[in-house]
């Protein structure tokens, strides 16, 4: 089975994701940053977990944080820090003790940290509901647009061969047009490949497009707003 495709549908159902490292050994696998780079969209769920931390002593521990993050951002491409927990997080004691109150501080962060979840769960669903309905949307554009592209008698198969190969400049064509954040936009090389895609594109499924894109905005606005009023 496809484990990257497993792990981006239980990113996008859980609440909380936790990567967890140990100090001594920091290397991320290709295969591990493929499994990071399947939660692209979850990163406000994303937590780190620096295990292990009392085997090193503090100035060994400064570098191997600064290693750490050095080594996410080439994975995790996100503009805020992700938050980091360090610690020794099993039931045995301490083997270097000097920064015993720096890990029990961390441990009380992350614990409220889960346990704050039960109580943020409908702002989550709501964020997630959002993060649909611009998808939603934007789909509805891009369908849109090559309906609009498309011949209505001859050459139709041509003109679908270049619209796939022409989508990374579709993208950006709508982004100007509509004002859209490219992050909001599909997988483009994904996208290329979805045959679903270009049947609706015949069988013009989204020949209401712009009712649909009326009533995505209203959802959108309605919910932002909803979002506003859980945060105060």
């Amino acid at each position: 089975y496809d484990f990257a495709e497993v792990l981006r549908w239980f990113g996008e159902r859980v609440d909380r994701i936790i990567l967890l490292f140990d100090a001594h050994k920091l290397d991320i696998s290709d295969e591990f940053s493929e499994a990071i780079k399947a939660f692209k969209g979850q990163d406000d769920k994303i937590r780190v977990v620096l295990n292990k931390a009392d085997q090193v002593d503090t100035q060994q521990l400064m570098r191997v944080y600064g290693a750490l993050m050095w080594s996410l951002g080439k994975v995790i491409n996100t503009p805020e820090v992700v938050r980091v927990y360090l610690g020794s997080f099993w039931a045995k004691p301490l083997q270097n003790t000097e920064n015993r109150r720096l890990f029990e501080a961390e441990s009380q962060d992350l614990f409220r940290d889960i346990q704050s979840l039960p109580r943020n769960a409908a702002l989550r669903k709501l964020n997630d509901l959002i993060k649909r309905a611009r998808l939603a949307k934007v789909h509805a554009y891009i369908i849109s647009y090559l309906k609009k592209e498309m011949p209505s008698l001859f050459g139709r198969e041509k003109k679908k061969e270049e619209l796939i190969m022409r989508l990374p400049e579709i993208y950006t064509i709508l982004q100007r047009e509509h004002h859209i954040s490219p992050g909001d936009f599909p997988n483009v090389t994904k996208m290329q490949m979805t045959a679903g895609l270009l049947k609706q594109v015949y069988d013009g499924v989204f020949n209401s497009n712009y009712m649909v894109i009326s009533k995505l905005h209203k959802v959108l606005k309605g919910a932002s707003l909803l979002t506003q009023v859980g945060q105060q």
